[in-house]
């Protein structure tokens, strides 16, 4: 053989051997990889190729799947009053992937979870059954949110303050995520991405907004927790008018009737008094009041329910004006319905948080538990006489304050209400909130909620936390202390 040959020969042989190590990498290390890329069809079709399995409330799915006319897609995902549950469920679309419990439990609803499978379909390459996820989500509960919020702009949330279930996430205006679930779509997925009031946002968990007023009971914690003042019914130091710290601007309260001057903090939250919050922040210092801010769950990065909900701010690195400006829930502060919620369940539950979740069990199909999510994953935010001196004052809030339309005969309500700025110089219209607690005594049934109204379309005049949010909320914790 000459030189040549041998010489072609051994750079053949080289290139025999590249390409069968590429394909036993490909076929070793990269299969996973390439079968889970969204962009390989083959997922896709194998995804759609049976029926999904369903997302459960109370018993009963809120989802399910219809075989298709055409096409190589066998099956479609379908939605039990859809634009009910959207905030819960999420979407699963043929076309533009899956979102919330949709997408975090896609492989135990397609049947491709390991944990589904048995030995003989792990060797045979079989796809199993697929599974089920079972929420905690209360039906009269959530119908209660989404009819009272009806075609305003906002959400609303509830919570088990013992348990931390979710018993109701709502987020309007909705969308049914049927009408996206198909290939052909493209109209009304266009629709909802170009809608302004952005339909496909979960306001509940994912639009964090200046919480205004209600910011005012983790201000009322910091201060009883750090000694500021010992109770809440000691007169506090408190000048009416305020005028914030290095400035000549002046903080009005809401009610220039309003007995603020010097007032306790049970006074001070049932007329929701500025500048007894907006000086109590100063004295305290950022620090303070960020630290029972991030007790609460404010700054906290990945608080998963499981659906990640977006971070709650409270800002750094501010002035003492700045810092008196967050304590009535302004400047750079922003909050979720989720974590306004939580701080109301902490206070209601003796201080102590329930880690929130609205998933408690995923099945095979046979009912058997992949995964049971636990309640009482509690953690201490404030002391118990802390939390029973802010329950008494949010009591007086809804009794004689602000919260009037709170009111449940026969259970104790105690909330807070806000009524933040939006806009530079509060130029839009301004968010009306509402967070609360509902116990009754004679059931022992308990419910912590937050509402947000972003836009009602009432006039600038008639936006305030007890008009817009409070009814909402009274609605939904009188349908909880039913259940």
């Amino acid at each position: 053989m000459n030189r040549t040959i041998r010489r072609a020969s051994v750079f053949c042989l080289l290139l025999v051997l590249a390409l069968l190590g590429r394909a036993t990498w490909v076929q070793a290390y990269q299969a996973r990889a390439l079968a889970d890329d969204d962009h390989n069809r083959r997922k896709t079709i194998a995804q759609y190729a049976q029926p999904l399995g369903d997302i459960i409330v109370a018993g009963s799915p809120v989802t399910g799947s219809k075989g298709t006319q055409a096409g190589d897609l066998a099956y479609k995902r379908t939605y039990t009053q859809g634009e009910l549950y959207a905030a819960v469920t999420g979407y699963s679309s043929q076309a533009y992937g899956a979102t919330q419990l949709e997408g975090i439990y896609s492989h135990v609803l397609d049947g491709t979870d390991d944990r589904l499978r048995n030995p003989l379909d792990v060797v045979t390459g079989k796809r199993a059954a697929p599974g089920s996820v079972l929420t905690t989500i209360d039906p009269d509960v959530q119908k209660a949110a989404y009819e009272a919020l009806g075609d305003d702009k906002g959400a609303a949330v509830a919570i088990d303050p013992r348990t931390g279930q979710i018993l109701g996430m709502v987020s309007t205006p909705s969308y049914d995520p049927s009408k996206i679930s198909g290939t052909s779509d493209g109209d009304t997925w266009k629709e909802l991405l170009s809608d302004p009031d952005k339909p496909l946002t979960n306001r509940a968990l994912r639009q964090p907004l200046a919480p205004g007023s209600t910011f005012k009971l983790v201000v009322a914690s910091a201060a009883l927790e750090n000694g500021l003042y010992s109770s809440v019914d000691e007169r506090t130091d408190s000048p009416e008018p305020y005028t914030l710290p290095g400035t000549s601007t002046v903080l009005k309260n809401e009610s220039a009737s309003a007995p603020c001057e010097n007032a306790t903090l049970r006074t001070a939250l049932q007329y929701s008094c500025n500048n007894v919050f907006a000086k109590v922040a100063a004295d305290l210092g950022e620090d303070k009041v960020r630290a029972m801010a991030e007790k609460f769950g404010f700054n906290t990065e990945k608080l998963d329910v499981p659906v990640r909900a977006s971070k709650s701010v409270y800002p750094s690195g501010m002035d003492k004006s700045s810092t008196a400006l967050t304590g009535i829930g302004q400047f750079e502060v922003t909050a979720t319905p989720m974590q306004m919620a939580m701080v109301s369940a902490a206070l209601a539950n003796g201080g102590e948080l329930a880690a929130p979740h609205m998933v408690s069990e995923v099945t095979d199909s046979d009912g058997n538990a992949l995964q049971k999510i636990a309640d009482g994953d509690t953690k201490r935010v404030v002391s118990a006489s802390t939390a029973e001196q802010l329950r008494s004052a949010m009591v007086t809030v809804v009794e004689q304050g602000t919260g009037t339309n709170a009111r449940i005969d026969g259970a104790e309500v105690g909330g807070k209400t806000g009524t933040a700025q939006n806009g530079v110089g509060n130029s839009n219209t301004p968010y009306a909130w509402f967070t609360s607690y509902a116990k009754d005594g004679s059931t022992g049934k308990e419910v912590a909620v937050a509402v947000v109204v972003e836009d009602s379309g009432s006039a600038r005049s008639e936006v305030s936390g007890n008009g817009l949010a409070a009814p909402i909320a009274q609605k939904m914790m009188k349908a909880a202390l039913k259940r």
